[in-house]
């Protein structure tokens, strides 16, 4: 199977093991050296101040796209103005410091992000309630009392300094903990969103792209060429979509499984941070030869298991089957030619695999790294096979 140079060593440093059995007195030092700690710190800021320092460059990374799909319409934004402007306490925005001065967004982009609008006039208030006479106005056509008044006003931050860990992957994964736990307010952020946030890279954006790919699109119901019925699908909302992408890569490294699924996505996407430019171009390839090659063998039933009782395809894709499907191709990508002239075989030797799948392994039933790697292997099995006749 071919690995981008980075992925042919990410594994060789492993994150540290939390040993779960320690004594009261073990307990009580590890608690006094500070590990997985968080410092913090508190500011109060004027409204125009603050939006003035989002100003300089590299400030303060907002990523208004990046951290969700969806965001706050004018409405959601002008009443955050409007409770600035009676008075009403805004919750304080969470910052993380990832170098002196500068820092990065865990709590509070969508307040951010209006508050830029308002005062760059971008925001024309709407959908007040207590002073709808100011609906229709920009920061600029306010009454100068009006102006005046906002400006007055602060907002909190809650700053996270530094964390304490044993090694750079448990401080990531320490801040990823404190992000989660943080995002409380408005939407709760999937977990994929998250990681499209915390570990925002060359590699992230690639997800985001292949997400886009026609036939992984259309294999899994999401519907490209309809942005209102985009925005509604549930894969495409919660980013579950570029999850799906990321799934693929990372379980082509199934014998370093660990942590859970989620867990094990978690760490890969923070690995991924050195990826070069070679290696996202490499992965690019692979994913787009793989998932062609797939669909040149099962067009329509891409990702849909057969079902042996009605002898028919299922309607829908499952994660499980599609991990096989997608991890078996790409060990074989030199092969493809033989395995879309042998097309009727795969597809007759793929209805046994199910016919003999008591286990239910490539519908889901099987989560642990055993269950796995045995649906990757017994796909990955029976490819092997068919190359060899």
């Amino acid at each position: 199977m071919q690995l981008a140079p980075t992925e042919e060593k990410m594994w060789e440093e492993s994150p540290s093991r939390h040993r779960i059995k320690m004594t009261d007195i073990e307990i009580n030092e590890k608690y006094e050296s500070g590990e997985q700690r968080i410092l913090t710190e508190m500011n109060r800021e004027k409204l125009p101040s603050f939006v003035e320092a989002l100003k300089k460059p590299g400030y303060m990374d907002v990523k208004p796209f990046y951290q969700r799909r969806s965001r706050w319409d004018s409405k959601k934004q002008s009443r955050l103005i409007e409770s600035f402007l009676i008075n009403i306490p805004v919750p304080p925005i969470v910052l993380y410091e990832k170098e002196f001065n500068l820092y990065e967004v865990m709590d509070g982009q969508q307040r951010i992000t209006a508050l830029r609008d308002f005062y760059e006039n971008r925001l024309t208030l709407t959908g007040l309630e207590l002073w709808p006479e100011l609906n229709g106005r920009s920061y600029a056509t306010l009454p100068a009392k009006i102006r005046a008044g906002i400006d007055r006003r602060s907002i909190s931050s809650i700053v996270l300094i530094t964390e304490s860990a044993s090694n750079p992957e448990e401080a990531l994964l320490l801040k990823q903990l404190a992000f989660e736990r943080l995002n409380t307010g408005g939407v709760e952020l999937s977990r994929q969103e998250v990681r499209n946030c915390l570990y925002y890279s060359k590699f992230n954006q690639l997800l985001l792209d292949l997400a886009t790919n026609s036939i992984f699109a259309e294999a899994w119901g999401i519907p490209l060429d309809d942005r209102d019925e985009l925005v509604q699908n549930n894969l495409y909302k919660k980013m579950e979509d570029a999850e799906l992408v990321l799934r693929f890569f990372a379980l082509r490294h199934a014998d370093d499984f660990r942590r859970g699924m989620e867990g094990f996505l978690d760490l890969y996407m923070i690995k991924s941070l050195k990826f070069s430019d070679e290696d996202i171009e490499i992965l690019k390839n692979i994913f787009i030869k793989t998932i062609s090659l797939a669909h040149q063998i099962y067009a329509e039933n891409l990702f849909k298991p057969f079902e042996s009782k009605t002898n028919i395809w299922k309607d829908s894709p499952y994660k499980a089957y599609y991990d096989a499907v997608m991890v078996g191709f790409s060990k074989h990508l030199a092969d493809t030619e033989i395995l879309v002239e042998r097309k009727s075989r795969v597809i007759e030797e793929t209805k046994r695999l199910f016919r003999e799948d008591t286990s239910k392994l490539f519908t889901g039933g099987g989560r642990t790294k055993a269950d796995i790697q045995e649906r990757i292997i017994l796909f990955d099995n029976m490819l092997s096979q068919i190359i060899a006749e």
